[in-house]
């Protein structure tokens, strides 16, 4: 590393405490910008990458001419999968960060790998059970297309689409774990001489920002990788891409919760000013309240998607097509609790085995085809249980 010593970005300023004193007080930036000597420090483009492969991949899983093969080197960036020539030249993957984090993978290998094995496995199931019945009318026990409106829904025997399973999956093991447990950690924040350095403006090799600043920077790229405006990104919540982005702008639509998206926003730029100031408390202030909000997401969509779900099924007649399309996304938001944290814990709201037992019971029998509302009722109920909203909250 080459060492700066550069004037701090203008977040500080000072206050007369109690004392007489002058201490300093952390504010944070109007926007996510931050400059150095006149030079942008921020910097996520892996991030970015990552979003754009699995775009790219979810919407492979339709895509009937695709072979498992290249849904799997997609998963892995093997053998140039993409249509984007800058991202098959990228040494990126979606595989390499699925159940990655310092916090609850570093030393559970064997976790990590049957995590991958699930998303792996979920490619697999399209290819081999999907694609030749894509003709065929599903049915309880028969995988096939079923209506849903004037759309055409793809599921296995049990009525889960597999694309939807594995991308809001997606969501929790890739962006919500890299956040929540990786690049917000003081694991990975202060890992060997980081805060020594970051606290000296020790700058990476070659870049205007220090180590610190970085692996925030990071975590920030997991929401607003693909947004319009990186800098203002709550401008365009929701529409920049198809996985947390979309949902913290979903969550931060309904009235029950609005503000929700304004709650991350700044705390990730109070952070980002805070680590500038070298005020590493006010950092992990933030850092939880980011960790509760974007759990909440997890916890507020997976109630929401449970509950569509059994709206549809309610009555003489269910609507099973859009019940099994809400189901669907619904597991997914059920299986991404896992990657979730409580504030000042380093624990899930949900372990893997809890998790477990929510799609064992979606699945039972013929899965969706005979899932009871009642069923879906009290999975709901533990999941609210929880956390600081209803179920009513969370399902309209």
């Amino acid at each position: 590393m080459f060492r700066f010593f550069l004037p701090l970005f203008l977040v500080c300023i000072f206050s007369c405490s109690d004392d007489g004193t002058d201490t300093p007080s952390i504010l944070a930036p109007e926007t996510y910008t931050f400059n150095r000597n006149g030079e942008n420090t921020v910097r996520f483009s892996g991030q970015t990458t990552r979003i754009l492969m699995a775009t790219e991949l979810s919407n492979a899983f339709l895509d009937f001419s695709r072979s498992e093969t290249d849904l799997l080197n997609m998963f892995s960036n093997q053998n140039s999968p993409f249509s984007n020539a800058d991202l098959n030249a990228s040494s990126k993957t979606i595989k390499s960060k699925t159940a990655a984090s310092a916090d609850y993978f570093a030393s559970n290998a064997a976790a990590a790998a049957l995590i991958r094995s699930d998303f792996e496995g979920w490619i697999s199931s399209q290819v081999d059970e999907v694609f030749p019945a894509q003709q065929q009318l599903a049915s309880a026990g028969t995988a096939g297309q079923i209506a849903d409106g004037s759309s055409t829904r793809y599921v296995n025997a049990k009525g889960l689409e597999y694309n939807q399973a594995f991308g809001k999956s997606l969501i929790g093991a890739l962006m919500v774990d890299q956040i929540l447990n990786n690049y917000l950690s003081p694991a990975v924040l202060d890992a060997g001489t980081n805060r020594a350095d970051n606290t000296a403006e020790v700058l990476e090799e070659g870049s205007s920002y220090t180590t610190m600043e970085h692996k925030w920077d990071e975590a920030y790229g997991y929401v607003y990788g693909t947004a319009a405006d990186a800098a203002n990104p709550n401008a365009t919540i929701g529409s920049d891409d198809s996985f947390l982005n979309k949902y913290v702008g979903r969550v931060e639509g309904d009235t029950d919760f609005a503000g929700i998206a304004a709650e991350i926003f700044d705390a990730f730029k109070l952070g980002r000013a805070a680590i500038v100031g070298a005020d590493y408390e006010l950092r992990d202030e933030q850092a939880d309240i980011i960790r509760e909000k974007v759990s909440e997401i997890i916890g507020i969509r997976a109630v929401y998607y449970l509950q569509q779900g059994k709206s549809s099924l309610e009555g003489d007649s269910p609507v099973y097509g859009t019940a099994f399309h809400d189901l669907s996304e619904g597991f997914g938001f059920v299986y991404s609790l896992q990657f979730t944290r409580k504030p000042g814990t380093d624990e899930p709201y949900f372990s893997r085995s809890e998790v477990q037992g929510f799609i064992s019971q979606l699945e039972e029998g013929n899965g969706f085809w005979g899932v009871s509302p009642s069923t879906l009722n009290t999975i709901s109920d533990q999941i609210a249980s929880r956390f600081s909203f209803t179920v009513a909250q969370a399902a309209d």
